[in-house]
């Protein structure tokens, strides 16, 4: 089994904003999977697909973003996994607008998301798939700038982010070597 959890904020208002890509994405995800979002467990809403007889959840969490770790440990436990049966994918302020990053582990840097999962979970060694949203403007506030709407000039180059980022989750969970999918989606 494999868990696939995208971040974002779980109210329409946040929809189409830079900190909801990870939802948007395990959206992707579970397309790829001929899954919906049908069940509530542990604070997500989650779906459930198979790769190869073997079941993979994509979770997109109902907290709130800064408190995504509780959803995620939560869903952990429930299942009985490993950190190395789950790949979290959200929006990153580090990497330029569209760009995916995969790694295997690492630090939350600046996001808050991410900093609540790896507390929770008390551990950073999980695969993430980053989606990069550093626009032009470096003045607007962090805090402001994510939870911006997405400029509708931008969507088709953020949807394209999206479901690349969603194909490595798949990869991933798939069991495809971290190397590989490092080679194929990082920009």
């Amino acid at each position: 089994m494999f868990l696939i959890v995208g971040l974002g904020n779980p109210e329409k208002q946040y929809e189409k904003t830079f900190h909801n890509l990870g939802f948007i994405a395990a959206g992707d995800c579970a397309a790829l999977l001929g899954a919906k979002f049908k069940k509530r467990e542990c604070e997500a809403m989650v779906a459930e697909g198979y790769i190869g007889g073997e079941k993979i959840l994509v979770a997109r969490p109902l907290t709130y973003m800064n408190a995504s770790g509780r959803a995620v440990k939560q869903l952990v436990a429930k299942y009985k996994l490993s950190p190395h049966e789950l790949v979290v994918v959200y929006d990153d302020y580090d990497l330029p607008k569209g760009h995916v990053r995969v790694r295997p582990s690492g630090s939350a840097g600046t996001h808050n998301g991410m900093r609540s999962v790896i507390a929770e979970l008390g551990t950073s060694d999980f695969a993430r798939v980053r989606i990069g949203i550093r626009g032009e403007d470096p003045d607007i506030p962090l805090i402001r700038y994510v939870l911006s709407e997405i400029a509708k000039s931008d969507y088709d180059l953020f949807a394209s982010a999206c479901t690349r980022a969603a194909e490595a989750a798949v990869l991933l969970a798939r069991g495809e070597d971290v190397d590989r999918v490092m080679t194929k989606y990082n920009a």
